[in-house]
């Protein structure tokens, strides 16, 4: 029995250069970097002291002023890309099944906003100052949750929590969930808040961020390049609006594209390294192709993780050789993450937007900042400046702390 076709319809971003798809994918053809100076809290004493904040972002324009103020700024992130997604889709709430109307957000720290601020009020004020919201607003399912509320869906609903792979393993999930029939509709996607001092505090310390462009934060991310140093922190979310196929034609949708697999596994290796050999994403490539039953030489884009630290990027291009070989050579590679930064559980996410909008506008977003060739990574990295091609088979791959591999991968619609 074929399975059915689930279709992304719907793209929702909050990203540093703005809320919607729109501004971001504007900004990502353009080779903009929103990238800068740390703003939200004093950095002075870290390392690294740059950052791709949400400056401009207003989460009263998305909820209720008295709500916004009890939840997490990722909370806020969420609600905000979820209903842009939801407009983008031209989803009419009140004509579909909300019974079958699922949401599946993840979030890899979740509110750390929420446990930093509750720490300092219980060491300096006593436990009698700890906020009765302390709870529900830490924890990584907690926007998932809010989501549903907002928009009254009541189908599956629950977080994946696998750290910077938590994006493309929500949407994985979700895609799961629609080909078994039992939801017609699934927001997926992440949200990510983690521009906070411990959080900085503790990447530093385990020395994973950018450290030697404090002055030049636009140079700070460089995936690929031979002299990354680390990743640059990141905020916002991007959720996705999947759609069973004939759900969506029957309502006369837009479709931007086919999801047609997913890939997860586990390096098993370290709990942060990647394995050395890039054999963990190496077989979640091969599986993400046998389900989108696609050969190898059929891929033509991959989104890479590409998170700019010295392990990653080279590890994942001998996980690209090992699955792809000699084809491995006319693939186009990049990585987003120089002009968003590293969203962590929200980087799949808004990595399966570009994936989509790829499909859609024939355009490949570049990887900025690339300076000096690496030997050990030496394939095409769309250098610099975006692509003008068409595709029709695009893969994103993400990588999380704990050995987390996933993958998703998107056909253009025949």
């Amino acid at each position: 029995m074929d399975r059915q076709k689930i279709v992304v319809t719907g793209l929702g971003v909050v990203s540093s250069f703005g809320d919607g798809v729109e501004v971001f994918w504007d900004s990502l053809t353009h080779s903009k970097i929103g990238i800068g100076p740390v703003t939200l809290f004093d950095a002075t004493e870290l390392n690294c002291r740059v950052a791709a904040e949400c400056k401009d972002f207003d989460a009263a324009k998305y909820m209720d002023p008295k709500e916004a103020k009890r939840s997490d700024r990722y909370t806020h992130f969420a609600v905000a890309a979820a209903r842009l997604a939801v407009k983008d889709a031209g989803l009419d709430l009140d004509k579909i099944d909300k019974e079958r109307f699922g949401v599946i957000i993840g979030s890899g720290v979740g509110g750390m906003d929420t446990i930093e601020k509750q720490s300092r009020a219980f060491i300096e004020r006593g436990p009698r100052r700890v906020s009765p919201f302390m709870i529900p607003n830490l924890l990584s399912n907690m926007s998932s949750g809010v989501v549903a509320i907002d928009l009254g869906a009541k189908g599956v609903n629950f977080s994946v929590v696998s750290a910077c792979a938590t994006g493309s393993h929500a949407i994985g999930e979700a895609l799961l969930h629609l080909q078994n029939g039992s939801e017609d509709i699934i927001l997926a996607g992440g949200s990510e808040a983690a521009v906070t001092p411990l959080s900085f505090a503790g990447f530093c310390a385990m020395k994973a961020m950018a450290t030697n462009f404090n002055d030049e934060p636009q140079r700070a991310s460089r995936p690929f390049d031979a002299d990354r140093c680390g990743f640059v922190m990141g905020e916002g979310a991007g959720i996705v609006v999947l759609e069973r196929y004939d759900h969506a034609v029957a309502r006369g949708a837009k479709i931007y594209c086919e999801l047609a697999g997913y890939g997860a596994s586990c390096d098993a290796y370290h709990i942060t390294s990647p394995d050395i050999e890039g054999r963990g994403l190496a077989n979640c490539l091969k599986k993400v192709m046998e389900d989108g039953k696609v050969a190898l030489e059929d891929v033509q884009y991959i989104n890479a993780h590409g998170t700019s630290t010295p392990y990653n990027d080279k590890f994942e291009t001998a996980a690209i050789h090992k699955v792809f070989g000699p084809h491995s050579k006319k693939l186009m590679v990049s990585s987003t993450k120089g002009m968003t930064g590293h969203l962590l559980g929200a980087a799949g996410a808004i990595e399966a937007v570009v994936c989509a909008k790829t499909i859609e506008t024939g355009i490949i977003a570049p990887t900025v900042n690339y300076e000096h060739p690496d030997p050990d990574c030496d394939l095409d990295y769309v250098p610099n400046t975006a692509r003008e091609v068409k595709v029709d088979t695009v893969i994103s791959t993400n990588l999380g702390f704990g050995g987390h591999n996933g993958a998703l991968l998107f056909k253009r619609m025949k």
